[in-house]
């Protein structure tokens, strides 16, 4: 199965028992819900991240291209690191199209904000957060739970994965 032609992306914040804190911004396949790459830091979620965080997602889907196949829709909200003109101008020579959500209803970024949702209540909630770098060692493992063993409700309980699995087989 092709990847599909839309990816999101979003952010968010885990506070750590001794008060530091790491910012995660990721993105996702709109189709198949997988994480398809992720960037963590103890500072603010900057425009070099973003940019990084886009080539990770590309490579992950296609392997190391200079170009995607196709344009693809890179749908974020509003914030300084995804509208940066280095960010957006990267977008467009690697084949992402940029589009944000209006400033008035960041929450119309659904996917990205339920992916937050559901990270913050199965994995941080029952985790044990005692520092930044503890967290940011965590993050592989529980981004690949996720992709791999949590089921969701839009690809039939399945996992991304293993919906992905079953689409191939067709």
């Amino acid at each position: 199965m092709a990847p599909s032609l839309a990816h999101c992306s979003d952010g968010f914040e885990i506070g750590c028992d001794n008060g530091e804190k790491v910012r995660v911004a990721f993105a996702l396949d709109c189709c198949d819900r997988e994480s398809i790459g992720f960037v963590a830091t103890t500072e603010g979620i900057k425009g070099e991240d973003v940019q990084d965080l886009m080539l990770l997602a590309v490579e992950a889907r296609f392997g190391r291209v200079n170009r995607l196949p196709q344009t693809i829709e890179w749908l974020t909200d509003n914030g300084s690191g995804y509208i940066a003109g280095e960010t957006r101008r990267l977008a467009r020579d690697i084949g992402l199209e940029p589009r944000t959500t209006p400033v008035q209803s960041p929450q119309s970024n659904g996917m990205a904000e339920a992916f937050v949702r559901t990270i913050k209540r199965d994995y941080v909630r029952l985790s044990s957060l005692p520092d930044a770098q503890t967290v940011i060692n965590t993050l592989p493992i529980w981004f690949e739970h996720y992709n791999t063993v949590h089921p969701h409700k839009a690809l039939g309980y399945l996992s991304p994965r293993e919906f992905i699995a079953s689409r191939q087989s067709l």
